[in-house]
């Protein structure tokens, strides 16, 4: 097509250029226009619908399709602009001198070069693309225009000083994140742009700006691309960046781009450097002469080279494919792009062993349209590699199924977490959003991308939330300007170490949830700050009340009769009658804590503390049947000894020679074993049990942490163990061993002797001889057989043992079979006096 049809606008920021363009748009039938950002696009979009309608106006972007049917106008992102000429009347590109970027460059090259109109064409950039115009399109008409307002420097102002409706430019999140604190500690907060950020949070977070709501707003250098902001200064935290390859300083050209966005139409602006933010890294930036001369008088060098590549290529094979992508350009305007994510993609995947069976033109333009997906996330090329090879995977075979797909979408459908955490998930549910925009990689296309456009909303809906909680904090932004002696308007704040801060200085320590007051903080004129700590404590530590209520309470712990968080105590245990959950008695600080704050808190110790005490559940059972009428009274005595005991109870102690056999299946049903000397609860001689009991503080003596089958005597055993010897046995190892030496006596013939092997308790860990003592205690005596003479050979004589109860367990099986007293002599009454009571 002539090249006079071919319009080049250039010039500064706040020059009307996009203006104009839109105007020239809608003067036509039809048109397009490309821009470096969805958010231009979006923005410029529904300015032309405005105009135009919405039947009339289509919006392309990587994530998003608006197309009604016969829409005449195109709003897109450069990489989604058509490159074809003559489609339309009217085609624009915006920002044309990006074609000198290293990532993005080729992609604005070949539009500059290749997207026309059919009536006209507009190319839209600096000043400095001018030779480049000139090289590559010698008819283009070239026109440049003036800036309506003025730019001019003011120097570096300190934080505290900047003026109202200000714009701090930094060059990393953490940079952005840092100003953005301190101005909303200062002044009240402030908006934050990055490019991080989904276009609608940064549209909700440049409306809290243009509303009023804060008067600053913190941005990284995507600030200087097209964004329309009521900014009256820019004001640079530094003045070097990193481009990807190395650190370096920021190019005259884009100092201006991004100190443009100060002053609109005929309203002049300023720039400047923030002063003190040198810090470690040493002095504050600040401008050079020639800089700020090159910025107030728009004179920069010119762009002397375009990065470009093969916007055609031959898609044979992937060696080609690769070939023709690393062609370098024949015009001496142009030169070869640097290696971008996609190409790293294609060479990375190149070298898999599926990369083989990709052939055939269709073929290999499909497995570069998938190494051409963004990387939104910014992993690096490695992930990033990885995460397209497994989309391959199905996109070889035809379609990524609709329900692989909506489960990833599922998977990020999750709007907790911190500000980063977001913003990972916004950047991966892009890639999905992407992914599903394209006409055929996904079944069910229209669902999965209006699931993945929905997520996204939500997901930026809750990253404004958070940047407006974290770095906005209206009631100070109102309290600053009218400071007056009110101690309760102070900004206090509690540091991550517990440190209490008022103005940035510490009044004391809260550990736990005590307020200990720093004693160098007594001086008479910190009595405001120190006032101030103490009226905000109750909302501080409501709030950490709140936040442990909610939290997994990893850190609360029972020890010593008391529950405690990190050391400190936040409620004892009060033993309660008839139940194992004991009664909470907070501490004085919970009490102190605000009611609702109070209530939160209790309520989640309770809740933890019911978990806590599951394994306390058969003494639990213990309590409910000693609370049964139909146990008897018998059952209940014997119930109640077990629970005095904290689950184990001699025979002696515990009186059952008066319980009615009838009651033990009744008993053994809750849990109880009847043992040859002891009665116990098996469940409650292990490990989890013991230690709660020793915590609770209901159970003082000796704890045996694992419970080991065998430990060596001692004075006091600890809970569950018997004597036995030297040594000392867990109660129901020690039942084991008695019911195989019955059972070894129940075997034998008539005679009361009997052979018993002791494999089973040394097998456990007693020594013979404890072993010996144990059985003893249980009423089996043995009798060593004499050693053999010397001249007799073979195996030692087997010792033989009989059962010989002691006299008192004797009498007690006597007094259990004594008959009834006759009926009416004295002593059945007195039996019948006894029942009564």
């Amino acid at each position: 097509m002539n090249d006079a049809s071919i319009k080049a606008v250039l010039g500064p920021t706040n020059t009307g250029k996009t203006h104009l363009a839109i105007e020239r748009l809608c003067a036509h039938s039809s048109g397009a226009m490309g821009f470096p950002l969805r958010l231009l696009a979006r923005e410029v979009y529904d300015r032309v619908v405005a105009i135009k309608g919405e039947k009339q106006v289509a919006l392309i972007t990587g994530e998003q399709r608006i197309e009604p049917e016969g829409a005449r106008y195109l709003c897109c992102t450069v990489e989604a602009m058509p490159r074809t000429a003559n489609e339309r009347a009217f085609v624009a590109l915006d920002e044309a001198q990006l074609s000198a970027d290293r990532e993005r460059g080729h992609v604005f090259t070949d539009r500059l070069l290749n997207a026309r109109g059919r009536e006209e064409t507009m190319l839209l950039g600096a000043a400095t693309l001018a030779p480049m115009v000139k090289a590559l399109i010698p008819g283009a008409e070239i026109s440049e225009r003036p800036r309506f307002s003025t730019l001019t420097h003011i120097g570096p102002r300190k934080l505290s000083r900047l003026p109202p409706r200000s714009a701090i430019v930094a060059f990393s999140a953490e940079q952005v994140y840092a100003v953005a604190e301190m101005l909303r500690r200062f002044r009240g907060g402030a908006a934050v742009v990055m490019g991080a950020l989904s276009p609608e949070t940064r549209n909700r977070q440049v409306e809290l700006f243009q509303n009023g709501e804060v008067d600053y707003i913190v941005a990284t250098d995507a600030i200087g691309m097209g964004l329309n902001l009521d900014v009256n200064h820019v004001a640079f935290a530094g003045l070097t960046k990193f481009d990807g390859v190395r650190m370096r300083r920021l190019y005259p050209a884009e100092m201006a781009q991004i100190a443009g966005r100060a002053g609109r139409h005929q309203r002049d602006g300023t720039f400047g450097t923030l002063a003190g933010g040198g810090g470690k890294a040493g002095p504050a930036p600040e401008f050079t002469d020639e800089e700020v001369y090159a910025i107030e008088e728009h004179r920069f060098a010119p762009i002397t080279k375009l990065f470009w590549r093969e916007p055609e290529p031959r898609f044979a094979n992937i060696p080609t494919l690769i070939a023709d992508l690393e062609r370098p350009p024949e015009h001496e305007a142009l030169r070869l792009a640097p290696e971008a994510i996609d190409l790293a993609t294609l060479k990375r995947l190149a070298e898999e062993p599926f990369a083989g069976n990709v052939r055939g033109g269709g073929m290999v333009r499909r497995f570069w349209e998938a190494c051409s997906l963004p990387d939104f996330r910014q992993r690096g090329p490695d992930v990033h590699a990885r995460f397209v090879a497994r989309l391959w995977q199905d996109l070889s075979q035809g379609y990524i199924g609709a329900d692989y797909v909506a489960a990833r979408i599922s998977e990020l459908d999750n709007s907790s977490g911190d500000i980063d955490t977001l913003q990972g998930r916004i950047a991966a549910i892009r890639s999905w959003a992407y992914i599903c925009q394209r006409p055929d990689w996904v079944l069910a296309r229209d669902e999965m991308a209006s699931r993945a456009r929905g997520v996204e909303a939500k997901l930026s809906d809750a990253l404004h939330a958070r940047l407006t909680e974290r770095f906005v904090n209206r009631r100070t932004a109102i309290l600053m300007k009218s400071l007056g002696q009110d101690a309760s308007i102070l900004p206090i704040t509690l540091a991550e170490d517990g440190t209490l801060l008022v103005e940035d200085e510490a009044m004391g320590k809260v550990e736990g949830f005590r307020f200990e007051v720093d004693p160098t903080a007594n001086h008479a004129d910190r009595k405001m700050l120190l006032a101030a700590a103490e009226k905000g404590l109750p909302r501080i530590l409501g709030e950490r009340a709140e936040e442990l209520a909610v939290s997994d309470m990893a850190d609360v712990e029972l020890s010593r009769g008391a529950i405690r968080w990190n050391g400190h105590v936040l409620a004892k245990l009060q033993p309660r009658e008839g139940q194992v959950k004991p009664a909470l008695e907070p501490s004085r600080e919970i009490s102190a804590l605000p009611e609702k704050a109070r209530q939160a808190l209790l309520q989640a110790i309770d809740g933890w503390l019911e978990k806590k005490l599951e394994p306390l559940e058969p003494l639990r059972r213990m309590h409910i049947a000693s609370a049964n009428p139909e146990a008897g009274s018998q059952a209940r005595a014997l119930l109640l000894n077990l629970i005095s005991g904290h689950g184990f109870v001699t025979r002696e102690q515990a009186g059952i020679e008066h319980l009615p056999k009838d009651m033990r299946p009744f008993l053994r049903k809750i849990g109880v074993t009847f043992g040859a000397l002891d009665i116990f609860a098996p469940l409650l001689l292990k490990p989890a049990p013991r230690q709660l009991l020793n915590s609770l503080g209901i159970d003082r003596r000796p704890l045996q942490e694992a419970m080991l089958p065998v430990i060596p005597d001692a004075k006091k055993l600890p809970s569950g163990y018997r004597h036995a010897g030297s040594q000392a046995i867990r109660l129901d190892l020690a039942e084991k061993i008695f019911r195989a030496a019955h059972e070894a006596r129940a075997k034998a013939d008539k005679s009361r002797k009997f052979r018993l092997d002791l494999s089973l308790p040394i097998s456990i860990g007693l020594e013979e001889k404890n072993a010996e003592r144990l059985l003893g205690q249980a009423g089996f005596r043995v009798q060593h057989a004499k050693p053999l003479a010397e001249e007799v050979f073979g195996p030692p004589r087997p010792a033989s043992w009989e059962w010989r109860p002691s006299h008192r367990r004797k009498q007690r099986q006597r007094l259990a079979q004594v008959q009834p007293p006759r009926e009416g002599s004295a002593f059945s009454g007195l039996a019948e006096l006894l029942k009564q009571g």
